[in-house]
């Protein structure tokens, strides 16, 4: 098994200054949503935003992904490329997943932000996504081990008869966007490596309304629900310590 990296002081500072970069993008963002707004014109602004405050995209480019923002629309799960040609409609849900390198160290966080007026299905999955990634969160402590996150996410989820997506999963972050340990939203409790102080992690549940199962289209990034129903997705970057998890992509 690989190792975890431990952060030192100064680069956990440098994590949180990515992280409060992140934070700060994806409340302009999820303030810029409303019905009528193109996808490309949020992915303009995430650019703008991250340029003046000095720090890189972390997915533009990165494995040929074009643009800076993921954005996914209803039961595109992850990885929607944002166009000139899609407008936000109301009752959708728009996936904001983003990311920086500032200094060398990343930060990655993701939320769904309801268009509008919702249906009560669609509000419900939004609530229990971000209430899984807290319980995931609350997880996070020394002496804890890594099955004890996913089972907190997937124990959640299935009580309100949502599922879990099994083909992706949050990830160690830091130096490089996607580090060791793959962070699975469902798992054994007490089972997997031992979570320490100082390790870095990126938490990110994604909740299908109906199947667990996905596709990709045909651009060769966006994923969609299998049974075309809605998906939700939220993600922090989540420091552990010895006083519980401190989260570094938290908005103002």
């Amino acid at each position: 098994m690989s190792q975890v990296e431990i952060k030192s002081r100064e680069e956990i500072a440098l994590m949180r200054e990515a992280g409060r970069i992140v934070a700060d993008v994806l409340d302009a963002l999820e303030q810029a949503v409303v019905p009528g707004i193109t996808t490309w014109e949020l992915d303009a602004l995430a650019a703008k935003m991250t340029a003046e405050r000095g720090a890189r995209p972390a997915f533009k480019g990165y494995l040929g992904f074009p643009c800076v923002l993921c954005a996914s629309i209803n039961d595109e799960v992850v990885h929607g490329i944002p166009s000139r040609k899609r407008k936000l409609l109301e009752g959708d849900l728009m996936k904001l997943d983003f990311g920086v390198s500032y200094r060398g160290w990343f930060g990655d966080s993701a939320r769904t932000v309801p268009v509008g007026k919702v249906s009560p299905e669609a509000r419900s999955l939004v609530e229990t996504t971000r209430e899984s990634l807290q319980k995931g969160i609350q997880a996070m402590k020394p002496g804890n081990r890594l099955g004890d996150i996913g089972h907190a996410v997937q124990r959640h989820v299935e009580a309100r008869g949502f599922s879990v997506v099994r083909d992706f999963t949050g990830h160690g972050i830091g130096r490089k966007l996607h580090e060791h340990p793959h962070v699975p939203n469902y798992g054994q409790a007490g089972a997997g490596m031992k979570l320490r102080a100082g390790m870095v992690l990126a938490v990110e549940p994604m909740v299908n309304a109906g199947t667990s199962d996905i596709e990709i289209l045909d651009d060769d990034w966006t994923a969609v629900t299998a049974d075309r129903k809605l998906s939700a997705h939220f993600e922090h970057t989540i420091l552990i310590t010895d006083g519980g998890p401190e989260v570094l992509t938290r908005g103002r």
